[in-house]
């Protein structure tokens, strides 16, 4: 299976590169926690419920140490962290949490490995594929018009 790609068309007024086409990920669903622990079950010995119940633990400690300013790393995957959305003051006094600071966000990066040869392994990337969303023409049955996504 490879990645859905669909390609669009740089239509902002200033852009140096209006008219210039890109590609861009398509995510054609979502798989849910439940799903995951689902085919999980299958390749394992460990039963659903137990999945679940780890999983949501994760979820809760990573949230724990992501608030006490940790960084999580889990092993085969990748380090989580929080980061902050600011506003500049324009000295080191002026700057307060209350005013500045506007937002947080998550971040992650793909553990990386590098081999013998210099080539970096991205965590979960790794023989990655993409692919050109296929065409989704849907004719609406009561109107007979075909519709482009």
């Amino acid at each position: 299976m490879a990645v859905f790609y669909k390609l669009y068309q740089d239509n902002r007024r200033n852009s140096k590169q209006k008219g210039a086409w890109y590609g861009r990920a398509k995510h054609i669903d979502t798989v849910t926690t439940e799903q995951l622990a689902e085919e999980m079950q299958e390749n394992c010995t460990v039963k659903r419920a137990d999945i679940l119940a780890v999983i949501s633990e994760l979820v809760t400690t990573m949230q724990k140490k992501l608030q006490q300013s940790m960084a999580v790393r889990i092993d085969r995957l990748g380090t989580f962290k929080i980061g902050i959305n600011t506003t500049a003051a324009l000295t080191v006094k002026d700057f307060s949490p209350l005013s500045n600071v506007k937002g947080t966000h998550l971040l992650f990066n793909p553990e990386t490995k590098i081999d013998k040869n210099g080539y970096r392994h991205r965590a979960m990337l790794t023989g990655v594929t993409v692919k050109e969303l296929p065409k989704n023409d849907v004719k609406k049955e009561s109107e007979g018009e075909t519709v482009k996504p």
